[in-house]
């Protein structure tokens, strides 16, 4: 079996992380050679407005250059890279990919199957990050720190935002509502606990933990979550049935005043009617970390509004997220020279 391992990484995640952890799991008896691409100092494209790439969502590289790098190797470990199906036809060494994310967006999953590839991912790399964001980002809106901060760059001393009737509110006195309860979902559970606030879940997919229905988080339907939440945080993947599922009607059941938080995926949302929802005060607030398309344009409307905070796509940027990511991938890459099964199959 071929030991020659293929990095492809970026100014995030650091090739060499990756072939230090690489060399710690599986000794000296591996041939490496790494790649750095420019991310983030470069955007990536993003397949989600339209794939250049045989339907592959945000990828950076060209397909040449990836395939010429990757050459003969029988490893490849990558962030960012695409893999396709004309690709893999180029690669008849390639058997095995270990993909840095949660979502293998940038594989063609089923060229792969059908060429013998095994691909594997590293789910939960960034959950830590993204839930302390999440958190940080529900504060901001709820204590008015953006509406303070902002105010104060303007020199603008805003006193009237300690009136009974305009200053923030306390999450111990809220309803927070997550739609989806994966690896970050269930960790902002577990976060918002110690604030007292109530905790409502949305996912038809898996049932919440005995410890949180103990806790007294309770497992509902998306409708109800939307009008009894204060703050409703998004956590799901994007899929056909979720793209753009906060739209004008699930907008139009959530109570006046609640705030949106979005560190997910932007195509979970559909952002003129979110613009519209927000414009009118229908919505009190958002937060939003994600983007259909990134960056977003200098003159989106949404940038317009005063009760909108926006980051650059920076919830799971941490450097624990980099190094579980790399440790999570050279365990994989062990495990698959040494023929054990692997942990994270996709």
């Amino acid at each position: 079996m071929s030991r020659s391992i293929a990095i492809i990484g970026d100014r995030f995640m650091l090739p060499s992380m990756f072939a230090e952890r690489i060399n710690s799991a599986c000794g000296n008896g591996v041939d490496i050679r790494t790649l750095e691409q420019p991310w983030p100092d470069e955007p990536m494209e993003h397949g989600y407005a339209g794939s250049k790439l045989d339907g592959l969502k945000e990828f950076m590289g060209q397909p040449d250059e990836i395939t010429a790098f990757i050459g003969d190797a029988g490893l490849l470990v990558t962030h960012l890279a695409p893999i396709s199906r004309s690709m893999l036809e180029r690669l008849p060494n390639l058997k095995f990919i270990a993909v840095s994310r949660g979502g293998p967006v940038n594989i063609d999953l089923q060229a792969a199957r059908d060429h013998n590839v095994l691909v594997v991912n590293t789910p939960g790399r960034n959950a830590s990050a993204v839930a302390e964001f999440t958190i940080g980002a529900i504060l901001a809106e709820t204590r008015l720190i953006r509406s303070g901060h902002e105010a104060l760059r303007a020199g603008e001393w805003r006193g009237d935002l300690y009136r009974a009737d305009r200053t923030g509110r306390e999450l111990g006195e809220m309803t927070v509502g997550i739609v989806g309860y994966g690896a970050i979902g269930s960790r902002v559970v577990k976060l918002l606990k110690a604030f007292g606030c109530r905790i409502l879940v949305a996912d038809p997919y898996v049932q919440i933990s005995a410890q949180d229905r103990n806790d007294g988080v309770e497992h509902v339907a998306l409708g109800e979550l939307l009008a009894r939440a204060d703050v409703v945080t998004l956590h799901a993947r994007v899929t056909p049935e979720t793209t753009g599922f906060i739209g004008r009607d699930a907008l139009a059941q959530v109570k006046q005043g609640a705030l949106l938080i979005n560190t997910a995926r932007g195509p979970l949302v559909d952002y003129a009617a979110l613009h519209d929802a927000l414009a009118s005060g229908h919505l009190g607030g958002a937060m939003l970390d994600t983007f259909a398309v990134e960056p977003v344009p200098a003159d989106w409307p949404l940038l317009q509004l005063p009760n909108v905070t926006l980051t650059p796509h920076i919830a799971g940027a941490s450097v624990r997220t980099v190094t579980v990511a790399a440790e999570q991938a050279a365990e994989e890459v062990r495990r698959f020279l040494a023929g054990e099964p692997p942990l994270h199959p996709c």
